[in-house]
Formats: C-alpha cells, sequence, structure tokens
C-alpha cells in the first residue's frame, strides 16, 4: 500500500473512531471562556511531573483582548499555518522529498552570512527579512525592555525575530555564550506571538459559532473554522539540561510579567529545576578563569537531563522535554507530538554529546497522525494536517555553539519546511597550535559515510595500533581520546581483549577514587595507555 492510501486508511478509522464516541468534544461552547474583567491577573499554574503527566503551566483566562488589533490579510502567521496555507502544495512536497532545493547566499544583518534552500519550484519567494510579525500587546512590552539593551543584542534580536517571521527554518550553529541570553528571549517571544495568534483564532471561531447556533438554531454552523489540529501541544523545546530548561523558562516568562500573571507553584519548579538549598555550585562560584567559560555556562546548575515539562498558558501548550523517547514508548504512540508546529532545539551541541538516536527518534515521531482520535472534533482540524502535511509547514529553530556531522545531517535531511530553510554561516579563524605539539592526521579508505565508524575502528585496530604497539617510545605513556560513546565502549573492550597490554581509563562514570588511581597508574609507568572519554574531559 502506497502512503497517501496508507494515510486516507488510517485517517478514516479515526474519524470512525471518533463517531462512535459518546463523549466527543463539543464545538460550542467549551471552548469559549466566560468573559472577565480586563484587569483580572491571569493564572499560569506550574504542576509537579507524575510518572505519566508531564509538568504543566496553565493560564485559565481567555485571550487578552484579541478584538483590539484588526485582523491583516497579509499575517504571515495566517499565510503559512492558515487553513489555506500558501506554503504548501503536492508540488511542493514532491520537490522536498526528493531534496531538491534551489540555495543562494543571503546576508541577514547581526546574524551574518546565511544559506537560503527553497524547494526548487521555480516560483518567487519571500525576503529572507520580512516585516517582524508580533502582535502588538506583547511587542511594546518587548521594545521596553530593548530600551535597556546594547545595541549589538538588539539589532541581532530585531535580525532574528524579521528572520523567524518569514516562518522558515533556521539553523544557527555558531551562538556564542553572549547572546544566547539574547536569543531565547526574541525565540520564546516568537513561539508565544505563535500561540497567541493561534488561542486568538480559535476564540473567534467559537464566538461565531456561538452566535450562529444562537442566531439561526436551525441552520448549519459555519463550515469556514478549520483552526487546530490533532492535539493542543503546538511548541516542542529540546533541550539538554534541567539548568536549560529553566533558562528558558525565565525568558519565556520575561514576556508574561507577574503584573499580568500569577504563577503558581513557581518555588516548587525552581526547586526541582535549580540546585538544592545551601549547594554550592563549584562551577559559579569559582575564580574567573578557573574553568572555561563555555564549560561554566554549559554546565553549571542543575545538569539532570532526565525530565519532561509542559508549559500551558492560556490553553496553549509549550513542552520542555527531554526523556520523551521513554515516555512515547512507554504510552506506545507520540500523539501528543502529532499537532507540533514549532519545534526549537537549544545547545544541540551538549546535545550530540548524550544520545543523539533519541533526537532522531523524536524528529521520527513528530506530525503523524495519531493513533488515538482523543475525542477531536475534525470540523475544527487545518486540512493540511488531514492531508498529512503538517511536518512540511513546521518551523524547526536549531541553535548550536558549533557544528558537527549529525546537526548539519539533520538540517539536511529532516526539516522539511515547504517555505524553505536557512543555515548561517560563520568562518573559524585557524587555531595557533601549542610549541611541542606535532599534529599527524592519518586518512583511511571509506567509501560510504555509513561504513565510517566500521572502518575507523578497523584501521585503528590493524594499522595504527600495531604500529605504536612495536615503537618503544609510543606504547609507554600514550593518552588514547575517544569522542564517541560507542566507540569509547568498543576500543576499551578491544583493549580488554589484548594479552600484555596494559592500560588504565578515565570516564564520565569514574569516581574520584578511581580518578586517582588511574592518573597514579599511568604517570608512574604501571599502565602504558590511558583511553580518556570525551564526556570525562567535560566535566
Amino acid at each position: 500500500m502506497d502512503d497517501d492510501n496508507s494515510t486516507t486508511t488510517r485517517l478514516l478509522t479515526l474519524l470512525n473512531v471518533s463517531a462512535t464516541k459518546s463523549g466527543k468534544r463539543k464545538w460550542i461552547t467549551e471552548e469559549h471562556p466566560q468573559s472577565e474583567k480586563l484587569n483580572k491577573r491571569k493564572s499560569v499554574k506550574i504542576q509537579d511531573e507524575t510518572a505519566a503527566q508531564p509538568t504543566t503551566v496553565s493560564n485559565t483566562a481567555p485571550a487578552e483582548q484579541h478584538d483590539d488589533e484588526p485582523e491583516d490579510s497579509t499575517d504571515r502567521y495566517e499565510h503559512h499555518f492558515g487553513p489555506k496555507s500558501a506554503s504548501v502544495s503536492e508540488k511542493i512536497k514532491t520537490l522536498v522529498d526528493q531534496l531538491a532545493w534551489s540555495s543562494s547566499k543571503e546576508e541577514l544583518g547581526k546574524l551574518g552570512s546565511a544559506i537560503l534552500s527553497i524547494p526548487n519550484s521555480g516560483e518567487s519567494y519571500i525576503s529572507c527579512k520580512p516585516e517582524i510579525d508580533i502582535l502588538n500587546r506583547l511587542k511594546e512590552p518587548f521594545k521596553s525592555r530593548q530600551a535597556t539593551k546594547p545595541n549589538d543584542h538588539v539589532e541581532l534580536q530585531n535580525t532574528l525575530l524579521s528572520t523567524l517571521s518569514s516562518r522558515r527554518d533556521l539553523y544557527m550553529p555558531s551562538v556564542n555564550q553572549g547572546s544566547r541570553a539574547s536569543i531565547q528571549e526574541a525565540v520564546t517571544l516568537h513561539a508565544l506571538n505563535h500561540i497567541t495568534k493561534k488561542r486568538r483564532r480559535v476564540l473567534k471561531n467559537n464566538e461565531r459559532l456561538a452566535n450562529a447556533a444562537k442566531t439561526n438554531p436551525n441552520d448549519p454552523p459555519p463550515e469556514d473554522v478549520q483552526d487546530q489540529g490533532f492535539t493542543r501541544p503546538s511548541v516542542l523545546i529540546l533541550l539538554p539540561f534541567r539548568s536549560s530548561a529553566l533558562d528558558w523558562f525565565g525568558a519565556l516568562s520575561s514576556h508574561t510579567p507577574s503584573s499580568s500573571f500569577q504563577i503558581e507553584n513557581h518555588s516548587r519548579f525552581l526547586a526541582e529545576y535549580g540546585l538544592p538549598p545551601g549547594f554550592v555550585d563549584k562551577l559559579a562560584a569559582a575564580e574567573p578563569g578557573t574553568y572555561p567559560q563555555d564549560h561554566v555556562e554549559t554546565f553549571k546548575g542543575n545538569i539532570d537531563d532526565n525530565f519532561r515539562i509542559g508549559i500551558k498558558m492560556t490553553r496553549k501548550s509549550v513542552k520542555f522535554p527531554l526523556g520523551l523517547r521513554r515516555s512515547i514508548e512507554k504510552e506506545k504512540n507520540a500523539d501528543y507530538l502529532s499537532s507540533i508546529e514549532m519545534l526549537i532545539i537549544d545547545q544541540m551541541d551538549a546535545l550530540t554529546m548524550q544520545n543523539w538516536e533519541h533526537i532522531k527518534f523524536v524528529f521520527a515521531s513528530l506530525n503523524l497522525l495519531p493513533k488515538e482520535s482523543r475525542n477531536t472534533d475534525f470540523s475544527r482540524i487545518k486540512p493540511w494536517y488531514l492531508e498529512g502535511y503538517a511536518a512540511y509547514l513546521r518551523q524547526t529553530i536549531l541553535l548550536s555553539a558549533f557544528e558537527t556531522p549529525e546537526t548539519r545531517a539533520l538540517f539536511n535531511t529532516s526539516l522539511k519546511n515547504g517555505a524553505g530553510k536557512i543555515r548561517t554561516e560563520k568562518r573559524w579563524p585557524p587555531i595557533e597550535i601549542p610549541e611541542g605539539i606535532a599534529p599527524n592526521f592519518i586518512s583511511f579508505g571509506c567509501s560510504s559515510p555509513k561504513d565510517e565508524a566500521e572502518k575507523r575502528f578497523h584501521h585503528f585496530a590493524s594499522q595504527l595500533l600495531p604500529e605504536v604497539l612495536k615503537s618503544a617510545v609510543q606504547s609507554a605513556n600514550t593518552v588514547i581520546f575517544i569522542p564517541s560513546s560507542f566507540d569509547f565502549i568498543r576500543v576499551q573492550n578491544y583493549f580488554r581483549k589484548q594479552a600484555g597490554v596494559t592500560y588504565t581509563v578515565l570516564s564520565e562514570y569514574s569516581s574520584n577514587q578511581e580518578i586517582s588511581r588511574a592518573r597514579q597508574a599511568f604517570f608512574t609507568n604501571q599502565k602504558s595507555f590511558l583511553l580518556i572519554s570525551e564526556r570525562f574531559s567535560l566535566l
């Protein structure tokens, strides 16, 4: 069965199942909250994560005065994410699947030089830097905060917001520590603008349906009210550590001031994602220069990497998860990822040092047709969801301190936005090699990238290591640094089987006592080889 028939069959099954359920979500009143006083404080609630439920932040108030800003026929949100999206078609889908991209070089102000790739359809395309598409009630407070920032940070944020307003994918592989906070603030504003516009559209259609039911109860309801996905979560953020989630929540909450939003359970959230009371962070407390600055910024705070947190504001969800794979496997489906319209991945450089397979697994689970109807009102679902085009409209934002083959491959093969994708470029200056170190690069034959790991290990075991063992100088006091965790385990197992070869190990799992013993044995020539994992060097 081809993909189109398979998609149609699964969708019809969902429709049939949904029709048989008596508890189907109603379209008239449940999404239409009662009006409230204009000066009432909104509630942002953080609930604790349990074994089955993510932490959520809820805003129980309706969208704030959404009618005070008139509809704009040129709204980039409606142009891209509206029910009749202009960014995707069967032709564009085919071109994207065939990796038929047309690339050109652009200059994006403070973002620098960039490569713009669009589907090679021959049609004209919008600029990489359209007008900033942010609602005034979100933009005005943001502009006030910008007045206190340095000009270069303001220019960076404005260029970034303008670029993101094109709804194209964006890959920034050279984010420096000094600009990270400004980038987070701009990206969270863009995400909040997205869910606010989506919520505003839902509320207006709810009002239309309610008025139609009251004025003409015998007439069929309006049909042009497609404004939703299969499930509520629409923005997904992937991060490596709890401290990262804390930083991003801080950036998001900067757009929801305490004068308008009451954050419930905030202290509990800070306790679980910050450090325990009385705990001294040796990285943050160390004298400047003791540790590299990027090391401090990456690993200070709570670096637990097993977490999942959801933030729900004005009934719109933003998730900060890592540990999604276990959640998906436990629930045996990824239905809550079926309607993700914006994906943000930060600190990709750190994620590559964890388990990159988890990132690939999450990507493979995004924007699939759900396995259960979940009381979905199919009359409100945008047509392109039903047609299986969601992955071709999702906007993906990738942020990393540096580029790796894994991150570039993800950009090349997994980003399918029909509006196009942008990759910023940076020329890195050469680094002077310290005196006394003579680098020697060794090549090995490999015809396919898929065989690289196997070929590299075979060359090491059959060519490089035997030559080292023959040398009286190199066979003693030799350090072997191994970036990949998989290669590290493989090399360690190989050394374990070699008779007469003495070695010791330093890895991220080594205790302080084991580290001391390993160093003592190596520096006193009791062990000839020292195997070091890259993760250990980052601790």
